[in-house]
């Protein structure tokens, strides 16, 4: 049934609403005016912070439901989710303080999305040979 990728992936969303708040706290706190994205160098971590993950998640959330489904196992799915969340939280907490500290949250969460991903690809890829394309 896959409860444990569920969990994982409202997690994700979860972290992703918390950093849209945290964008809108800094823009208050900064002083810079909807619409626009640029001005304050603070505000501008949170927002690219935000950002980032956003493009993050479309490559985290397909690999992560599709290695659960084809490798069969939702807990090394879920575990490898749960590593890429703490990454995008050391990500989130360094890149806040100042952009060169964001190397290991984004060195984290990048082995898992690539273990995720490859790993998919190599089940996919697999199912395809046994059952003969």
């Amino acid at each position: 049934m896959h409860t444990l990728v569920a969990l994982v992936t409202l997690l994700a969303v979860l972290l992703f609403t918390w950093m849209g708040l945290r964008v809108g706290a800094a823009r208050a706190r900064c002083g810079v005016a909807a619409p626009a994205t640029t001005g304050n160098p603070e505000f501008e971590r949170h927002f690219r912070i935000h950002a980032n993950t956003l493009e993050g998640l479309v490559a985290f959330l397909p690999s992560l439901w599709l290695f659960a489904l084809f490798a069969g196992n939702d807990s090394i799915a879920a575990g490898l989710g749960l590593i890429w969340i703490v990454g995008r939280v050391i990500y989130m907490l360094g890149y806040a303080k100042a952009a060169e500290s964001r190397g290991l949250g984004f060195g984290i969460q990048a082995l898992a999305l690539f273990a995720l991903m490859f790993g998919a690809l190599g089940f996919v890829i697999w199912r395809l040979i046994n059952q003969g394309f």
